[in-house]
């Protein structure tokens, strides 16, 4: 069984493999199936842009594809960036420049009004029109300097509390049991499993 996720964000795919591949399901990127379709993210919220995405590659491919919209939230700056995290600055700015910036904009912020949480949406969206959908959040600060060499995007700025580093500090299995992504995969994951095993009844 393939799915389809609309990302080109490989470490994004690897995620979701590591989680979904239990329920014997290959997920594959839009481009590695063979879709380039263009997706205009009119959405005000992550949930929003999910299903937007989802429902656009489902209708090019008529394969069942999933989709997530995820940022960073950060409290001391009106939750900046909020939905327009992977193009704050400019899609094709690095992300080592979008962080230093970050912290920039927090200079003389205490650590107690730096906090921040990630989001993740992910939709799933079937050719007959079933959608299903999942949100979480992980909560942490805003750190002082990168640090890390795992994880992408946000994750080297992110400090996790409970854990008492950085994101990108954390193994990959480590980061996926507490992370956004992780959590919002695994209850997608469920809801996934529930309607196939519906499916295998009818």
């Amino acid at each position: 069984m393939r799915f389809i996720f609309a990302t080109g964000n490989q470490g994004k795919l690897r995620e979701v493999n590591a989680i979904l591949g239990e329920l014997g399901i290959e997920v594959v990127s839009m481009k590695d199936a063979g879709y380039d379709v263009p997706i205009d993210e009119t959405g005000t919220t992550f949930a929003e842009n999910s299903l937007i995405k989802a429902r656009t590659v489902c209708r090019a491919s008529g394969e069942v594809t999933m989709a997530d919209d995820s940022g960073l939230v950060i409290d001391a700056l009106g939750g900046e960036p909020g939905i327009y995290s992977a193009r704050y600055m400019g899609e094709d700015t690095s992300y080592h420049i979008k962080n230093n910036n970050l912290i920039e904009r927090l200079e003389g912020v205490p650590d107690e009004k730096r906090t921040a949480r990630f989001v993740c949406a992910i939709a799933c969206v079937f050719p007959d029109g079933k959608e299903l959908l999942s949100e979480e959040t992980f909560e942490g600060r805003i750190g002082y300097e990168e640090k890390g060499a795992n994880g992408f995007g946000y994750d080297p700025i992110f400090f996790v509390p409970e854990k008492g580093c950085y994101s990108a500090e954390l193994a990959p299995e480590e980061k996926n049991a507490i992370s956004h992504r992780g959590k919002a995969l695994r209850a997608m994951r469920e809801k996934i499993r529930t309607e196939l095993e519906m499916e295998s009844v009818i």
